[in-house]
């Protein structure tokens, strides 16, 4: 017996790049649904931060968390990266790009931090003038 007829073929099998075709009103609530996450998220920040209803060592932590949701949300309601099989090659080149703006930041903060270390203060340049 052949494969497609043990697994059958689906009529939502899509080959790799190809979209689902979904039709304008799911896209559009889809977009509001990420607009209204977003801004809800937005909104929840700046009062965190401007509130003192918050214990003030968790602001930063607070933020920050915000911020990692709102990168989820932008990620999948308006980039559309999935989980999906059809994915992967923009799963691939989202991770690669977070390497190197990791690298890129990380090594210019270390580069700064042994600059800092090893270059002579002010007051040390004009004594030895």
């Amino acid at each position: 017996m052949s494969d497609l007829s043990q697994h059958g073929v689906h009529e939502h099998d899509l080959a790799p790049g190809e979209e689902e075709q979904h039709s304008v009103s799911t896209r559009i609530i889809g977009y509001v649904v990420g607009l209204v996450l977003a801004l809800l998220l937005t909104a929840t920040s700046f009062f965190i931060a401007g509130t003192n209803l918050v214990w003030q060592p968790s602001i930063p932590i607070a933020i920050i968390v915000l911020a990692i949701a709102q990168m989820g949300v932008h990620l999948v309601f308006f980039l559309h990266i999935t989980t999906g099989p059809d994915n992967t090659n923009n799963v691939l080149a989202l991770a690669f790009g977070l390497l190197i703006v990791f690298l890129v930041v990380g090594g210019s903060v270390w580069i700064m931090s042994h600059l800092n270390e090893n270059m002579p203060s002010m007051d040390q340049i004009m004594r030895m003038q």
